[in-house]
């Protein structure tokens, strides 16, 4: 059987010529909304999936319908095609289907993964030289080094680890952290 999904993006817009395409396609039920692109949890798409059996196919008047995001739109029919579903794109002429049609989407889906290399590649070069370039990452410390150092003394002198976490605003934890790393050292 043949499902149909067509989206629109706001209410001035009209999903009629997307139903028309997706009818003419011969699909037998119909699933619609108005709604971002971008959002990936959309319910009626979902409901689309999950009323669909093995060997059914998702029909889309085009990709863009489906998904802004290349990522998302590997999911999607990754997620088709694991449950051993079909999909097919009206304008881009996509068929998961058949073989051509499987040929295309992985050639998509490479491209994908190697667009997430580079930009992973890219992030952590640009890490790598921010940390060079001495930017810290993380959490700020709670305590100042001048903090640090009151602290071990008001702990030398018997303060209690809670009385001197109030003292300086911190947690216990942050004291008892501090105190093992004087410790270790």
């Amino acid at each position: 059987m043949k499902y149909g999904y067509a989206r629109v993006s706001t209410n001035q817009q009209d999903t009629q010529l997307q139903i028309d395409a997706l009818l003419a396609a011969g699909c037998e039920k119909i699933y619609q909304e108005k709604i971002s692109g971008g959002k990936t949890d959309r319910p009626e798409l979902n409901q689309c999936l999950k009323a669909m059996d093995p060997n059914d196919v998702l029909v889309v008047w085009k990709l863009d319908r489906l998904g802004r995001s290349l990522q998302h739109l590997i999911e999607i029919i990754t997620q088709l095609e694991n449950e051993k579903k079909g999909f097919q794109s009206l304008t881009e002429s996509i068929d998961t289907t058949s073989p051509t049609g499987k040929l295309i989407f992985h050639i998509f889906a490479s491209l994908a993964e190697f667009e997430k290399s580079l930009i992973r590649q890219r992030v952590m070069a640009g890490l790598d030289a921010a940390r060079k370039s001495g930017t810290k990452f993380g959490r700020p410390e709670a305590l100042s080094p001048k903090d640090k150092d009151m602290a071990i003394t008001m702990f030398n002198g018997g303060a209690t680890k809670q009385a001197i976490a109030q003292h300086f605003g911190v947690t216990r934890q942050t004291i008892y952290s501090l105190l093992k790393e004087i410790d270790a050292s």
